[in-house]
């Protein structure tokens, strides 16, 4: 039996259990109204919480700083590819976040799993919530350190895996805001519960850097905790920032350590300068970017108001994600392409992205939606 012949049989079943998936090819830039696949949508799908993808400001700083350093970097950080350019965000996303360093990565799956291998081995320990990013579990099995998990925001479910920990390295990792759910880690108390159990806390802020605390400085920022609370703080800018990569925010001690040892930073070509001077644009816009937030807040209270209002199973969250539960995965698939028939584009989450039973349609909301389109939505809905 031929290699493709078994991948074949394993992609039909796929497709039989609903959850095969399919790419979609955009033909217009990220925003709100987007062209897919020769179609006309209104999306809900992006993650380009402020929308700031296609800023005008930040596309000139691209191309002044395409004209100043070209299009590549040429090289790894520790070779000849870490610029000005980075150095200057670096410093400035420090600065922003309140941290006495930032290192940067070209995706949040990289950073996340170096963190994982550079900062633990086989005698430590790493406790996960259930819902964290796959890049965070991956992450966790790379480095070999024993992977205890806890239930979803559960701080007491994490105490009691805190005991079962006698010796070694101990590293907590929770998200910041859950990528598929949308609701917001109980950080203080987390934090309280590493302070008491000689652990590390380790923050993946993806969904809540830009968005959350003041100037958007994320869910550690809007807890009021410090870096000795979080020691690990991890965000990406290809979110709420609306360009691509990601950093690991931390002491001069840990950013040193990832610069020696975390492989996908050492063994990766570093991204664009250019990239770097669109980024500084968009950390300008996002500490300015009040009027953006509120405005999102307006949003997200609109949709929810109405959703209760049409009695649809909305879970629970303040954030611009907004998940529908349906359950079932053919299920969710059927309502995304309803909705597409209506000209919205909405997202199926299907598992093993979510747990069994838990598919849903992952509503995303933008600063850069209107109310009108937001009631447009809810009427497809209906």
């Amino acid at each position: 039996m031929s290699l493709d012949f078994q991948l074949q049989q394993q992609l039909d079943v796929r497709k039989v259990q609903s959850l095969y998936r399919m790419r979609r090819t955009a033909s217009s830039p990220q925003g709100v109204e987007l062209e897919v696949d020769g179609q006309h949508y209104l999306s809900f799908s992006s993650n380009d919480y402020l929308g700031l993808a296609n800023h005008p400001q930040i596309i000139e700083a691209f191309q002044q700083g395409l004209s100043r350093w070209g299009t590549g970097s040429g090289a790894a950080h520790l070779v000849t590819g870490h610029s000005a350019a980075h150095h200057a965000l670096e410093e400035e996303l420090a600065d922003f976040l309140g941290y006495p360093r930032v290192l940067l990565f070209s995706s949040g799956y990289q950073a996340n799993l170096g963190v994982h291998q550079a900062l633990l081995g086989r005698k430590d320990s790493t406790l996960h919530d259930r819902l964290n990013h796959a890049s965070l579990l991956d992450g966790a099995k790379l480095s070999g350190a024993k992977l205890l998990r806890y239930g979803h925001t559960d701080v007491n479910a994490l105490e009691r895996r805190l005991s079962e920990v006698s010796s070694g390295r101990i590293l907590v990792v929770t998200d910041g805001v859950f990528s598929m759910d949308g609701d917001i880690a109980p950080l203080s108390a987390i934090a309280n519960e590493c302070r008491c159990g000689g652990a590390t806390l380790m923050v993946d802020d993806a969904h809540g850097v830009g968005i959350e605390g003041a100037e958007g400085r994320g869910t550690v920022s809007g807890f009021g905790l410090s870096p000795l609370e979080v020691p690990v703080l991890m965000g990406t800018l290809g979110k709420a920032f609306g360009v691509s990569g990601a950093f690991v925010a931390g002491s001069e001690a840990l950013i040193e350590t990832l610069i020696q040892q975390a492989r996908t930073y050492i063994y990766t070509t570093a991204t664009p300068p250019a990239q770097a001077e669109a980024t500084r644009k968009a950390l300008q816009l996002v500490r300015e970017g009040e009027d953006r937030r509120q405005h999102l807040q307006q949003l997200i209270a609109r949709f929810r108001s109405g959703a209760t209002a049409l009695g649809l199973n909305l879970m629970h969250s303040v954030t611009p994600i907004q998940p529908l539960l349906v359950g079932d995965s053919a299920a969710a698939l059927q309502r995304s392409r309803q909705l597409q028939k209506s000209g919205i584009l909405v997202a199926p989450m299907r598992p093993p992205t979510v747990p069994e039973g838990g598919a849903r349609l992952r509503i995303t909301l933008s600063a850069n939606h209107t109310f009108e389109q937001v009631d447009r939505l809810l009427e497809a809905l209906q």
